[in-house]
């Protein structure tokens, strides 16, 4: 059976961040993972192999500073080959944020309520 990689973050500490990456199928090669800010490649990611579990890493990456500024800031972790993104977080910094919240929140509602509209049809069209 084929299980897909996953990206699972335990913290975000002094510009840090860490998670533990299960690889697919119990692989003992580490992955080859990058950090991204607007579509750039930022700074290296540490991937150590954690004892207890076979084809499972300790990942960590620095935050670079200069990418930190005024506003809400992705960042995603992704595949060196950058076709599946395993991971995001967002940075939000500055103020008034007020209207950059309400707009990720009004995006989050349009999103979710494609999701549902999509779910639902799919229910329609596998029931009957």
């Amino acid at each position: 059976m084929f299980k897909s990689p996953s990206l699972t973050r335990k913290q975000i500490v002094n510009g840090v961040y860490e998670g533990v990456y299960t690889s697919q199928n119990n692989e003992t090669s580490p992955p080859s993972i990058i950090l991204t800010y607007l579509g750039e490649k930022l700074g290296d990611v540490t991937i150590e192999p954690l004892d207890e579990l076979e084809g499972t890493w300790q990942l960590r990456c620095n935050i670079p500073p200069e990418a930190i500024s005024d506003g809400i800031q992705t960042f995603l972790l992704c595949t060196n080959a950058g076709d599946t993104v395993l991971d995001s977080f967002s940075i939000v910094a500055g103020e008034p944020l007020d209207d950059d919240l309400r707009n990720e929140i009004n995006l989050l509602r349009e999103e979710l309520d494609m999701l549902k509209r999509a779910f639902r049809r799919h229910c329609v069209e596998t029931m009957g």
